[in-house]
């Protein structure tokens, strides 16, 4: 299998004959990891809808609104992934779904991602929330206001991940060029998260 089909683990630039998988670090929680008591949950015209799903990825992608990113992900880790179409995917055979919430760093984008932390904080979805993945609206460094922001939206959830604006996506698709360093690290932190290491590929 090509290193294009198989994004969840970065590879070595050069052949090795001995090589060994690597040892991936689960990224350390900084938030709660569980719904909790107390959690003041969103209006209920702030909730995301729920959808019965038959697929079990090993995660799904759900952009907390339109256009957060949650089809780009998921296009770019078929095999391990999916994009749950802005819904909480609920398991047909009941099970707790495994999600991570994508949105965009734009206020709209991390008010959204704050109410959906909210609703599952209050223990209201069948998911659980592994993360946030923030995709960058626009080039350069995020402005103080909006990054306070992401601190507020952040601290609701286990963990955070922030992809930097990537310009090759204007004028390809993403899956045509190379996995950006950023996305990568996503991929292969939440591999260590779920528990997929090397020895799960298929080579």
């Amino acid at each position: 299998m090509s290193e294009r089909a198989n994004p969840w683990l970065s590879r070595p630039t050069t052949p090795s004959a001995v090589a060994q998988p690597p040892v991936l670090a689960a990224p350390p929680t900084s938030g709660p990891v569980a719904p909790q008591r107390g959690v003041p949950a969103p209006d209920q015209v702030d909730r995301l809808p729920v959808r019965d799903q038959s697929a079990t990825p090993a995660v799904w992608w759900l952009g907390v609104h339109g256009g957060a990113g949650e089809s780009t992900l998921a296009a770019l880790s078929p095999e391990r992934s999916a994009a749950a179409g802005h819904a909480w995917p609920r398991s047909t055979s009941g099970n707790q779904t495994p999600v991570v919430l994508v949105a965009r760093s734009n206020a709209a984008g991390l008010r959204a991602a704050q109410n959906a932390l909210r609703e599952w904080g209050a223990g209201l979805t069948p998911s659980n929330v592994l993360g946030l993945v923030v995709m960058a609206d626009a080039p350069g460094r995020m402005p103080r206001a909006l990054r306070d922001r992401l601190t507020v939206a952040a601290g609701g959830g286990p963990r955070t991940w922030t992809v930097p604006w990537v310009d090759a996506w204007r004028f390809e698709e993403p899956t045509n060029v190379p996995i950006p360093r950023d996305v990568q690290r996503v991929f292969d932190e939440l591999s260590a998260v779920i528990g997929i290491g090397a020895s799960s590929t298929v080579n």
